[in-house]
C-alpha cells in the first residue's frame, strides 16, 4: 500500500467497477483484496505496484478517454439516481459505466455532454481560472422584451445571488442564444423565470471550441486529442451583445430627445407630451435683447450724449 497513491473506491472506478458510490459498498462488503488482504476501507491509498484483486480477480486501470455525447431530454446526469429515474448510463454501453460527466445538464435540457475518466481533463475544463464558455440555445413561452436583452449580461439577482451570461444574441421573439462561463445549478432557467419567462426547449450546442454538429440525439462519439484540445480553448468571435454604460446611454437619450423635439418640459419651440400619447408645443419664452438694439428704459450715458451733441462738419465740395 502507499501512502500517496490513489483512493481505493476511485481506483475501482478507473476499472470500470462501477461508480464510487457503488465501489464504496463493494469494499465495505469485503470483497476487494489489496496484497492479499482484504480492505475494508474504501479511502486506502492504492500505489502502481499494489495488486487489486475484487472477488479473486485481479484489476487494473482502463485505459483513459473522452467521449462526446448528445444527451436527449428525460435523462438524469448521475451513475445512481435515488428516485429511480433514467440516467444517461441508461444510453450508453457498459464499457462506458467508469466514465464520469464533466459538468451537467439537468433532465429537462438536451444537447453536448462531455464524458471523461481522465481527472486533469475535467479539472481543465471546469476550474474556474479556465472560464470555458457553454453555448446554449433557449426557447421561452412568450416574447422577450428588449429591456430585459441587456439584463442577462448586466446581472439578475436570484436569491441575493448575481448571476448573468458573458454574451447573448436574440434569434427571434423567443429564441435566444446565451454563453455561459459560470457553472452555477440551472443557471439559464433561474435567470428567465426572474424575468417572468419559462424555458420550453434548452440545448447546449457548444463548450471550449468543441461544437456539437455530427452526433446525433441519444449517440456518442470517441474524440481524438485535437477534439479534446478545443475543450478548453474558447473561440475568437465578436461580441453578440454589449451593453450601453450609464454616459453612452445618457447621451444616447439626448441625442434622441433633440432629434425628436422631445423634452421633459416646455421648452422653447419644443414638444411635450400631455398624455394620451399627444404631444403639445411648449410656449416660445422671450428671447434676450440684442446688444445692437438700444434699450429706451434707460437714460443715454454722459459719453453717448456728448456724441449726439457734436456737430459732424459738412462735407467738403470738389
Amino acid at each position: 500500500m502507499s501512502a500517496e497513491g490513489t483512493r481505493l473506491n476511485k481506483f475501482l472506478a478507473s476499472c470500470g467497477i462501477g461508480s464510487r458510490r457503488a465501489c464504496d459498498a463493494l469494499v465495505q462488503g469485503g470483497t476487494v483484496e489489496i496484497n492479499g488482504k482484504v480492505c475494508l476501507n474504501p479511502a486506502e491509498r492504492v500505489g502502481p505496484d499494489d495488486h487489486v484483486k475484487v472477488e479473486g480477480k485481479r484489476m487494473a486501470p482502463k485505459e483513459t478517454g473522452v467521449i462526446a455525447f448528445h444527451k436527449p431530454r428525460g435523462l438524469v446526469c448521475s451513475h445512481d439516481d435515488e428516485y429511480g429515474r433514467d440516467t444517461i448510463y441508461h444510453a450508453l454501453p457498459h464499457s462506458l459505466y467508469h466514465f464520469n460527466h464533466v459538468g451537467r445538464l439537468d433532465r429537462d435540457s438536451e444537447g453536448l455532454l462531455i464524458l471523461t475518466n481522465d481527472g486533469a481533463i475535467s479539472q481543465a475544463m471546469m476550474h474556474p481560472s479556465k472560464a470555458v464558455e457553454k453555448e446554449y440555445i433557449v426557447t421561452v413561452n412568450q416574447p422577450v422584451l428588449p429591456e430585459h436583452l441587456d439584463l442577462f449580461i448586466s446581472g439578475i439577482y436570484v436569491e441575493k445571488e448575481r448571476l448573468k451570461a458573458k454574451d447573448m444574441e436574440r434569434l427571434s421573439a423567443r429564441r435566444l442564444r446565451i454563453i455561459l462561463d459560470t457553472g452555477q445549478k440551472r443557471q439559464i432557467r433561474m435567470m428567465c423565470q426572474a424575468l417572468g419567462y419559462k424555458v420550453l426547449k434548452l440545448i447546449r450546442i457548444r463548450i471550449g471550441s468543441f461544437e456539437l454538429t455530427d452526433i446525433p440525439m441519444g449517440k456518442y462519439r470517441p474524440l481524438d486529442s485535437n477534439e479534446i484540445a478545443l475543450l478548453t480553448v474558447n473561440p475568437k468571435r465578436k461580441v453578440l451583445r454589449r451593453t450601453a454604460t450609464k454616459n453612452v446611454a445618457k447621451k444616447a437619450a439626448k441625442k434622441t430627445t433633440t432629434k425628436r423635439g422631445l423634452g421633459t418640459g416646455p421648452k422653447r419651440g419644443g414638444l411635450f407630451p400631455v398624455g394620451g400619447g399627444r404631444l403639445m408645443a411648449g410656449p416660445k419664452t422671450p428671447r434676450k435683447p440684442s446688444r445692437k438694439t438700444a434699450d429706451t428704459s434707460r437714460p443715454p450715458s454722459k459719453k453717448m450724449a456728448a456724441k449726439k451733441s457734436v456737430k459732424r462738419a459738412p462735407k467738403r465740395k470738389f
